[in-house]
């Protein structure tokens, strides 16, 4: 196996002919897009991170905010590291079940959102395996890198050219939209920056929103006004956020949960480029495991070991799975029949339930629905 030269001695890039090879083996495993940035820090990204940071808008978030040195520089990741190759990874799928059979369903049913669907973060790393496989066959090292609080993925997609940052503050992909997870290869091998098949145009305008022109669809969309400028989340309102965050869910918050218990799409379902993107291409049909909803009567039913069985992919904060209950109380409260003998049993268990947080929750919702009747025989 050839091995490369050490590092001081490695300062040429390798030829455009690798880079090719890397870009049509991600794309031969299903990445919608591949391209190559350099591994030097992100320091813009570095510096957003830590005003965002000092402002409270991360809210308890430590994704990248945690270490944000760590996070943006992929160094960290792998020393020597001098390039990466990033990909994404379309999920757009059918809905597993339609609209209006979800709306006849008698029990109460809650939206995920569609990246959660399925593993889909497990089919990205897959699909880059191969392209990390085929440098370190030369002998270059290579480390694949999605999710995490290493990288932030989504400066890297942008170095590497694939899309802009959104209005909603994902990364956009031109004529596709954001219907996208990202992740990369981290690696040692010198292979030049904002190459692949990121798109014809180079590099793709940098400014939050620039690549939106006037739209603002995504910014009047959210139902919590958690986009508060162009590309800046206070993830303190965030519905994604906050059915992931530890403590109480937000008073304030919890009418515009709504169906939901994992996840929210409203900023990218109003996105005109994604609404064309999907005109043009229609999603593929759902995998069989495909959950798009799940049965909050079902849900709250459930043990711990159960719920973690089944929605262990997800990020459940501290891995508790009170706040899986906590969540589906708000959801219940939201679409619930307070006159339906199983929703009345379960806010029943749930106002017993021992942990506080339960019990709070399991009021709200039993008020939301009109039955005040079961909150006075706990009060």
């Amino acid at each position: 196996m050839p091995q490369p030269a050490p590092l001081e001695e490695s300062s040429a890039v390798i030829g455009d002919g690798l880079v090719d090879e890397l870009v049509a083996i991600g794309r031969s495993h299903g990445l919608a897009a591949v391209g190559v940035a350099d591994a030097d820090v992100f320091t813009d990204t570095l510096d957003d991170l830590l005003d965002r940071r000092s402002k409270g808008l991360n809210g308890q978030m430590q994704f990248t905010y945690r270490n944000p040195e760590r996070s943006t520089d992929p160094k960290r990741i792998l020393p020597g590291a001098r390039s990466l190759v990033v990909g994404a990874w379309g999920y757009r799928r059918e809905d597993a079940v339609p609209g209006v059979e979800r709306g006849s369903r008698s029990r109460p049913l809650a939206r995920v959102a569609r990246y959660a669907h399925q593993d889909s973060y497990a089919a990205l790393r897959q699909a880059l395996s191969p392209v990390a496989e085929r440098l370190k066959a030369d002998g270059w090292r290579a480390t694949i890198i999605s999710d995490d609080n290493a990288l932030v993925d989504r400066a890297a997609a942008h170095r590497a050219g694939l899309g802009w940052f959104g209005k909603n503050s994902l990364l956009l992909l031109p004529g596709l939209g954001s219907w996208f997870l990202l992740g990369s290869v981290v690696t040692d091998a010198p292979l030049g920056s904002a190459q692949g098949s990121g798109f014809a145009h180079g590099r793709t305008p940098d400014a939050h929103g620039s690549g939106c022109g006037s739209c603002s669809r995504c910014i009047t969309a959210c139902p919590t006004g958690a986009l508060v400028s162009p590309g800046v989340l206070d993830a303190r309102r965030c519905l994604a956020w906050l059915v992931q965050a530890p403590g109480s869910f937000p008073v304030q918050y919890r009418d515009a949960l709504g169906d939901r218990i994992y996840g929210c799409d409203d900023c990218q379902q109003v996105c005109p480029i994604n609404r064309l993107a999907e005109r043009k291409d229609p999603p593929a049909p759902s995998e069989s495991e495909s959950e798009a909803d799940v049965d909050l009567l079902g849900l709250l039913e459930s043990s711990d070991a159960d719920l973690l069985q089944r929605h262990g992919r997800w990020y459940i904060a501290r891995r508790d799975p009170r706040y899986l209950r906590r969540n589906a109380l708000v959801a219940l409260g939201n679409t619930g029949d307070g006159n339906d003998p199983a929703t009345e049993r379960a806010l029943r268990r749930a106002l017993d339930d021992p942990d506080p947080m339960i019990t709070e929750h399991a009021a709200w919702a039993a008020q939301k629905l009109g039955r005040d009747d079961l909150v006075g025989r706990v009060a």
